[in-house]
């Protein structure tokens, strides 16, 4: 519950910065994403005792649902600081940044998507009435979660991809 909370203090300066930005409008964007993001891990953390997987892939999630909640901070407030139009067109508000600032907010958006995609299905899947009613049962729980250990390797594989495909150097 630290991280949520400190993400949600992170979102309220943020909302003192906003305009400070040049985007403004995706600055009370960063604010909204930091605070809402921040009540997110909150919760998460006030039910996770709840959650029935596996040690490693409630592992796994745990850290999945930080690293998206902290980046879909972090992302929203570069946009904001770039004035890129990556994350939003409509928050854009006429804005444009370099198109290496719009690829970088654009792949970290999509991570973030990704990210808070799977952890979501993931902690649904550890919340589901089968596996509370049997949480005893801790062997069939582990065997019956093979599959959310696949999605959070796939997880993993693509941010890996998308970020050797940002981090490559390109021929100028």
């Amino acid at each position: 519950m630290w991280y949520g909370m400190f993400l949600f203090l992170l979102g309220l300066l943020t909302g003192l910065l906003e305009k400070h930005f040049i985007n403004m409008r995706m600055g009370v964007s960063a604010h909204l994403e930091g605070v809402m993001n921040g009540t997110f891990l909150i919760v998460l953390g006030a039910i996770w005792t709840e959650v029935r997987l596996s040690p490693p892939v409630k592992t796994a999630v745990f850290w999945i649902a930080l690293y998206g909640t902290y980046a879909n901070w972090f992302f929203t407030a570069l946009a904001a600081t770039l004035g890129t139009a990556a994350a939003n067109p409509i928050s854009a508000a006429g804005h444009h940044g370099q198109p290496w600032q719009e690829s970088l907010a654009g792949a970290g958006f999509l991570r973030v998507a990704i990210a808070i995609i799977v952890a979501s299905l993931v902690v649904l899947w550890g919340l589901r009435a089968k596996a509370v009613n049997n949480a005893c049962e801790s062997e069939r729980i582990n065997t019956s979660s093979g599959w959310a250990e696949k999605i959070a390797g796939w997880a993993h594989a693509g941010a890996t991809r998308i970020e050797s495909a940002i981090t490559r150097p390109r021929p100028l």
